[in-house]
């Protein structure tokens, strides 16, 4: 946000003071400013910037939680790093502390390791109860559709033999 939005100032008062605007002429303080605008050509009025500009995502949104456990991870990572550099800057210190630093810094790997692992089991599970989309191929829907048709000539024509029977075969020209 440029000083004129936060100033509350109109596109015209920003336009008055421009530096086109001041090496033209010098303004005339008398004419109400919205007179004012009107007076400039095209050609030096700069067009309006917006503040934001949506762009389309490149990729979809991580489900919530898969991007939870991602958070997790990532946090003990860095704690894990942290520890790590404070445990090498002790040990070149040589201070009493150096000592729990690595060990703890050896814990903190074994919890970042599985915090990685569970960022990839939450993913596939998630994936498999929620991200599989099903599109059958034109194939697919050829076949089911063969299967289909097929099933309802089965039908009609049990429906004919039943409809016969129960005439006691009226209708029928010859008996089976």
């Amino acid at each position: 946000m440029g000083t004129a939005e936060r100033r509350g100032a109109t596109a015209a008062s920003v336009a008055e003071r421009s530096p086109v605007r001041r090496h033209r002429e010098a303004p005339d303080h008398d004419i109400p400013a919205d007179e004012r605008a009107g007076e400039f050509t095209d050609e030096f009025r700069q067009p309006e910037r917006q503040l934001w500009v949506e762009e389309p995502a490149r990729r979809r949104r991580l489900p919530d939680p898969v991007r939870t456990s991602a958070v997790r991870a990532v946090l003990i990572i860095s704690v894990t790093l942290i520890q790590a550099v404070v445990a090498f800057l002790c040990t070149l210190a040589g201070s009493w502390l150096a000592f729990p630093m690595v060990i703890s810094s050896v814990v903190s790997t074994i919890v970042a390791t599985w915090g990685v692992a569970d960022v990839w089991v939450t993913r596939q599970v998630w994936n498999q109860r929620y991200g599989v989309v099903s599109e059958p191929s034109s194939t697919a829907r050829a076949l089911r559709r063969e299967r289909r048709a097929r099933r309802r000539t089965e039908r009609v024509t049990q429906r004919e033999q039943a409809r016969t029977r129960r005439r006691g075969g009226a209708g029928q020209l010859s008996h089976p």
